[in-house]
C-alpha cells in the first residue's frame, strides 16, 4: 500500500481525487489547499507520494511555489495537470517531479503511475512521449542516381578497393594488368564523381555498390 497526500486548491478536485484513489492498494494520507499549508504535515504524515493538482492557470505560480519549497527534492512528487504542455513538462521533470500526467487518467492509470513513482521510476503519459523525446535527426537525402552504371568489372574493383587492395593486389587477383585497374579506377572515380579512393568508396557505399 503507498500513502498519497493531496494538494489541490479546489476542494471539490480533492474529494474527486480521495474518490478516485479509493483502493486497497492506496492510503490517503492527507489533503491541503497548496504548498504553505502543508509545512510540516508532511513530516508527520511521511506520504509515499505527493500528488499535487495543477490547473490551466496556475501553472506557473504553482511550479515556481514547487521549486521554492523543494518538495520534490524531498518527497516523491507526481503533478496532475488540467492542460499539460511541453515547457510545463520539462520544467517540472527538471525541479524533481517524477510524473506529469493528464487530468483525464483513468483511476487504473493514476494508481499505476503513483506506484512507479514511489518506487523510484518516472512516468510519462503517452500523449507527452513526444515532448520529452528529442527530435528525430532528419534522413540522409537518397543518393541520387548515377549518371552512368558501373560495369560488372568496375564493382568488382571497387569492392577490392574498400578492402585496402592496391593496383598490383588486384592485377595480381583479377588476372589483368596494373594498366587496366589503373583503367578502370579512373573509370570508376569519373563515374561516381569521386577524386579519391575512399571518396570513391563512401560513395560506392551510399549507392550499394559496395558490401561491407
Amino acid at each position: 500500500m503507498i500513502r498519497v497526500f493531496i494538494v489541490a486548491a479546489s476542494p471539490l478536485i480533492r474529494a474527486g481525487l480521495q474518490s478516485m484513489l479509493a483502493d486497497s492498494r492506496v492510503d490517503i494520507a492527507g489533503s491541503a489547499v497548496d504548498f504553505e499549508t502543508i509545512s510540516g504535515r508532511l513530516v508527520d504524515v511521511e506520504p509515499d507520494v505527493v500528488l499535487v493538482e495543477i490547473g490551466a492557470d496556475a501553472h506557473e505560480d504553482l511550479l515556481n511555489a514547487l521549486e521554492d519549497a523543494e518538495i520534490a527534492r524531498e518527497y516523491v512528487v507526481v503533478v496532475l495537470s488540467e492542460q499539460p504542455r511541453a515547457d510545463l513538462l520539462s520544467k517540472a521533470l527538471r525541479a524533481g517531479v517524477r510524473a506529469v500526467l493528464p487530468r483525464e487518467v483513468t483511476p487504473e492509470q493514476l494508481r499505476a503511475a503513483l506506484e512507479a513513482a514511489a518506487a523510484g521510476l518516472v512516468v510519462v503519459h503517452p500523449s507527452e512521449v513526444n515532448d520529452v523525446l528529442p527530435a528525430p535527426a532528419a534522413l540522409s537525402p537518397p543518393a541520387r542516381e548515377l549518371p552512368e552504371p558501373l560495369t560488372p568489372r568496375e564493382r568488382e574493383v571497387l569492392q577490392m578497393i574498400s578492402g585496402g587492395l592496391g593496383n598490383k593486389e588486384i592485377a595480381g587477383r583479377l588476372l589483368i594488368s596494373e594498366h587496366t585497374v589503373k583503367f578502370h579506377v579512373a573509370s570508376i572515380l569519373g563515374k561516381l564523381g569521386a577524386s579519391t579512393r575512399t571518396e570513391a568508396v563512401s560513395i560506392g557505399i551510399r549507392h550499394g555498390l559496395v558490401l561491407l
